[in-house]
């Protein structure tokens, strides 16, 4: 197992978590205090992150979150003044869903969406009928059937898209059956399936390697651009300078940028994308959404 050892950082359980705040305001010594909401508060571009702030005039506070599901309700209401954790597909879906409009603020990275398995060192040993994992979110639903699909494992009617559902799996064409599980719980469902895909966010906290993966996406193609990750804050906010520049401190800071390839074991494939090209994708996919009704 990849240890990652809790570092000093800011870090704030989201149960604890009451002051409510608007925009980012000014801390007692004079610095900007930004409240950003993440999964994995652990990890260790956070540290980094948060001692490349402070040396810009911002006080960084880590607002740590066990689910996906939480950090952009927690933005919405006012308990965070960003959160970084979502790629573009994710957030779409949860504007439409929910009838809110957050928005990205600045690109991070886009990362490669593995399967692995503690039972076999390959795909073609995955026996016929075996039941694979995947995670229950929309997003990387669709993204791990479409893993899925280039490993040969199943087949999707249509030929699968960003909007696939496990209704699209054609079980009588594909090799094994899949199941769906909260993607935290995903890696602690590998002693039970033949396989599991995993986020990233919780590859190594399973006791696996990067490259333990038996098949993953490629992070170049650029059919996988809505998957970047992001920065986001409420809408109206995103030109805000203190938020900007956290952004660039994130994009240029060579150790935060170390720390990331840490955590990602060298998988991240860093991207600077303008703010408003991001808007301009969030717009597209959420009109895709809605769409598909």
């Amino acid at each position: 197992m990849n240890s990652r050892k809790l570092l000093a950082v800011a870090v704030v359980p989201f149960l604890a978590f009451t002051v409510a705040c608007g925009s980012s305001e000014a801390s007692e010594g004079g610095n900007e205090t930004v409240r950003l909401g993440v999964v994995g508060a652990s990890d260790p571009e956070w540290a980094a992150l948060t001692d490349a702030a402070a040396e810009e005039g911002i006080d960084l506070e880590v607002v740590d979150f066990a689910e996906y599901t939480q950090p952009n309700p927690a933005l919405t209401e006012g308990e965070l003044d960003l959160n970084q954790f979502q790629h573009l597909v994710y957030l779409a879906r949860y504007n439409v869903s929910s009838g809110e409009d957050l928005t990205p603020v600045g690109s991070t990275a886009i990362y490669p969406l593995g399967l692995y398995s503690t039972k076999y060192k390959s795909v073609e040993e995955i026996p016929e009928g075996s039941t694979v994992a995947v995670p229950n979110d929309e997003s990387n639903l669709a993204r791990g059937l479409l893993v899925l699909q280039s490993a040969g494992l199943v087949t999707l009617k249509d030929g699968g898209s960003a909007f696939s559902t496990i209704d699209d799996v054609d079980e009588a064409a594909s090799k094994v059956t899949v199941t769906t599980l909260e993607a935290s719980l995903t890696p602690t469902s590998l002693p039970d399936v033949a396989a599991a895909i995993i986020n990233n966010d919780f590859v190594q906290d399973a006791g696996l390697n990067f490259d333990d993966a038996i098949a993953q996406d490629d992070p170049t193609d650029p059919a996988a651009a809505a998957y970047v990750n992001i920065f986001a804050s409420r809408a109206g906010e995103e030109n805000n300078e203190t938020y900007q520049k956290l952004v660039s401190i994130y994009q240029e800071n060579q150790e935060v940028l170390d720390a990331v390839q840490e955590t990602s074991g060298g998988t991240a494939e860093f991207l600077k994308v303008p703010v408003e090209e991001l808007k301009t994708s969030l717009d597209t996919v959420e009109e895709d959404t809605r769409a598909q009704g």
